[in-house]
């Protein structure tokens, strides 16, 4: 079965590179990234774009929009990039250096709102011309939902809810919820079920290595309450498939999404939704 990563990182974030060493043992470089996606034919991957000034930056009010995939010196082949947007560094100028690099890449699929570790409400005029952008060259906008990698986040501005309010006043605009909202899966999937232009993905639910995924994968009380609200949302049209590597390994948590998702579902929700949505 062909595979699309569809939440991926290739970003030269310290914080990133500790969590490869120390909690998931990934090989988080490009030489270990080919190796992961060829373990389980993973065709392309769309990796979200994010760059930090000074180490231990993340989430650095700094870094110029748009952010890119800075690990190495290029991009692996068939990954494609989502550009990430700082609303603090939000300008006429910038903008227009984002909309010259969609027109003239054709990796980019979309723009990434990193919500909550920025403290700025995804529903705030300041994303207006982003949204704007998007709409206009058919571009998917995606935004992280619930919570953050970093003890200086804001949850508030990362629950699934406030897509809610995104969508019904766009509608028209393509938005993916990453991570199910996790911890708020359910409100995540209400979200997805209730608005037609709103995907989720099935990244970055939890953080760890093949044994921790094992365990998870295990333990009823952890993973029944994703079976619930996926059963809940009744709808894998709607459900991307996505790891958030290097938060973990690629084929443990594939294995582990392989029993999320029912079998006759696997095409669509590990590879077809991804083309349709990022227009891949």
């Amino acid at each position: 079965m062909k595979v699309i990563d569809a939440h991926v990182h290739f970003s030269n974030i310290s914080k990133f590179k500790e969590c490869a060493q120390s909690s998931t043992d990934v090989n988080y470089t490009k030489e270990g990234y080919l190796s992961e996606t060829s373990s389980i034919e993973v065709v392309k991957t769309i990796c979200m774009g994010l760059t930090e000034t000074s180490l231990g930056g993340f989430p650095d009010k700094k870094a110029q929009t748009p952010m890119c995939a800075d690990l190495e010196s290029s991009m692996p082949e068939g990954m494609h990039l989502c550009l990430g947007i700082n609303p603090h560094t939000l300008s006429e100028r910038n903008l227009a250096e984002t909309e010259e690099i969609i027109r003239n890449n054709l990796r980019v699929v979309g723009m990434k709102i990193y919500a909550g570790y920025y403290h700025v409400d995804i529903n705030d005029r300041i994303y207006n011309d982003v949204y704007d952008l998007a709409e206009k060259h058919d571009k998917t906008i995606v935004i992280h939902t619930g919570d953050t990698y970093s003890s200086r986040g804001l949850l508030k501005y990362a629950h699934p809810l406030c897509v809610d309010e995104l969508a019904v006043s766009r509608p028209d605009l393509r938005i993916v919820a990453c991570h199910m909202g996790a911890p708020w899966v359910f409100d995540a999937c209400e979200v997805a079920l209730k608005n037609p232009n709103v995907y989720i993905d099935t990244s970055g639910l939890f953080v760890g290595n093949k044994e921790y995924i094992k365990y998870v994968a295990a333990e009823s009380l952890l993973i029944d309450r994703y079976l619930q609200a996926l059963e809940f949302l009744n709808n894998y049209n709607k459900i991307i498939y996505g790891t958030d590597w290097p938060f973990a390994p690629m084929s443990a948590y594939f294995e582990f999404c392989k029993k999320l998702i029912p079998v006759e579902a696997h095409e669509k929700v590990f590879y077809e939704n991804a083309v349709k949505v990022y227009k891949l």
